[in-house]
């Protein structure tokens, strides 16, 4: 079977522009689907404040009450999470801190008190 040289040019350029234009079409069927499922599976966002301020208040007396005698594991685990939250309250106020980056020991504690100081007066509760 033999099929003209000028048949098969025309199909590959018959191929060439369905596939020229399939690709913007296949563009928009993944972004229409992708919004169809950013609308069934929203984002999670930031917490709300009033949800971190009390975690703030809740960890900051839980820290406060590790009996002595407690395994230093569990001091730590708390004062972690702790520093977690404040680091978040800080940054939903947009208070500057430098907890991430100061190294564990007194100018830890250091830092801790002064950005509870920035927080309270940014207007955060944090102490009952």
């Amino acid at each position: 079977m033999h099929v003209p040289l000028l048949q098969i040019g025309g199909t590959v350029a018959v191929i060439a522009a369905l596939i020229a234009w399939t690709g913007p079409v296949v563009r928009w069927i993944r972004r229409a689907s992708g919004r169809r499922r950013a609308a069934r599976h929203p984002a999670p966002g930031r917490r709300p404040l009033q949800v971190v301020a009390a975690d703030v208040r809740r960890l900051g007396r839980s820290l406060a009450l590790v009996p002595a005698g407690s395994p230093m594991a569990r001091r730590r685990a708390l004062a972690a999470a702790y520093d977690d939250v404040l680091v978040e309250a800080a940054d939903l106020l947009e208070v500057p801190h430098e907890l991430r980056t100061t190294p564990e020991g007194p100018a830890r504690d250091l830092e801790r008190l002064r950005l509870l100081a920035s927080l309270e007066g940014a207007g955060l509760a944090v102490r009952h």
